[in-house]
């Protein structure tokens, strides 16, 4: 289930000082999931995730708290999204630490992985850098 984001480049934030680190002030574009065992998860959002980060405009970068796992660092990401209830899974874009764009589990389980993808790659458009090329 990790392995299913790690695998696209998306890095795991298993402590709280991790999502600090992640999303501290000049971090630019950061996605941020909340990773769950669930269906939708599985079959939606972590295939979307991939997919919208093969996109142009990326966000720097990514990475993930497994919901049930990394307890302190969900707890504490979820103290950032504040504005937000909590949602299992739920995909944040991060603008210099401050969320800009929200999916919830309620966006994601009533859509295929590639609807997601696109709803997330305009968000990309919105508030991300093209990505450069080596």
């Amino acid at each position: 289930m990790r392995q299913d984001l790690t695998r696209h480049g998306v890095e795991e934030a298993r402590t709280p000082q991790d999502v600090d680190r992640l999303l501290g002030p000049g971090s630019g574009a950061v996605l941020m999931i909340v990773n769950s065992v669930c269906g939708c998860a599985a079959g939606r959002a972590r295939p979307a995730v991939g997919l919208a980060l093969q996109h142009a405009a990326r966000p720097a970068r990514a990475a993930t708290v497994f919901a049930g796992g990394d307890e302190a660092a969900v707890a504490h990401l979820r103290a950032r999204l504040s504005d937000y209830p909590p949602s299992s899974p739920s995909i944040a874009l991060f603008q210099d630490g401050k969320p800009v764009y929200m999916l919830h589990r309620s966006d994601i389980e009533r859509r295929e992985a590639a609807e997601i993808a696109a709803i997330l790659t305009e968000a990309f458009d919105q508030f991300c850098l093209p990505a450069r090329k080596a």
